[in-house]
């Protein structure tokens, strides 16, 4: 059955990435959730998908330029809506705590294609393995190099290589640089590359599927999994349709 994951938690509800997100994600069945995650300036993992501080926050700058004490101090929730205002940046640690005792898959996105965040895999990495959680977690990111930093942890089997640029050659190239899956955007979702990629043992996970059109083709071809910012109407339509195969 194809999973149900939470983009940047239950995004179209709530401020992306905050604990509010995660909870209405969880509420809404969803099967995983999907963060960002960046270092600041004191090197303290933080789930935030932009480098700039400008679409959420309403100032200049980028993530790794302030220290945690000056971003907890910023507004994250006001931006999306008045019933959010006063909601804070979420350190990867708090999230581990929130959903260590949750049934939930975490897929966790390193943000450093932009910025190198120098020893993002490794420090991610340690907390994850502090708090064992390493079977449920998922690790992926646009940065070939990333990807082969990420092999290079004996521990780390879920290393999903993320891209929305076609290629004959996509699945062989994943593979060639560590990656154990792919995560494609949902324009060059093929039935033909799903197929190959399930012969192959190689995971296919769509990102961002909101549409029920879209949402319905996934799960016809049976993808592994769907990133959505609607977890609760993609929960709906997975249930029509494999109650109408059960049928």
């Amino acid at each position: 059955m194809t999973s149900i994951i939470a983009h940047r938690g239950a995004s179209h509800y709530a401020p992306e990435n905050s604990i509010s997100a995660f909870e209405l994600a969880y509420e809404m069945k969803a099967d995983g959730i999907e963060t960002d995650v960046q270092l600041t300036k004191d090197n303290i993992p933080v789930l935030f998908h932009d480098e700039s501080l400008k679409r959420i926050f309403g100032i200049s700058g980028w993530i790794n330029q302030y220290t945690l004490a000056d971003l907890k101090q910023l507004d994250m929730g006001k931006s999306f809506h008045t019933a959010f205002t006063g909601t804070s940046i979420v350190t990867l640690e708090e999230f581990l705590v929130w959903i260590k005792d949750k049934p939930l898959t975490l897929h966790l996105e390193l943000k450093n294609n932009k910025i190198a965040h120098k020893n993002l895999e490794k420090i991610t990495y340690n907390l994850i393995e502090q708090h064992q959680l390493l079977n449920q977690t998922y690790f992926s990111t646009f940065s070939d190099s990333s990807i082969s930093c990420l092999a290079g942890f004996q521990e780390i089997t879920h290393i999903g290589w993320l891209t929305k640029r076609q290629r004959r050659d996509l699945l062989a190239y994943a593979s060639s640089i560590g990656a154990t899956a792919i995560h494609i955007k949902h324009t060059l979702l093929r039935q033909r590359l799903v197929k190959e990629a399930m012969k192959n043992g190689i995971p296919v996970r769509v990102y961002t599927v909101n549409s029920p059109r879209l949402l319905n083709r996934c799960f016809a071809y049976k993808v592994d999994s769907v990133f959505t910012n609607v977890p609760d109407r993609a929960f709906a339509i997975r249930k029509k349709l494999y109650r109408r195969f059960l049928v």
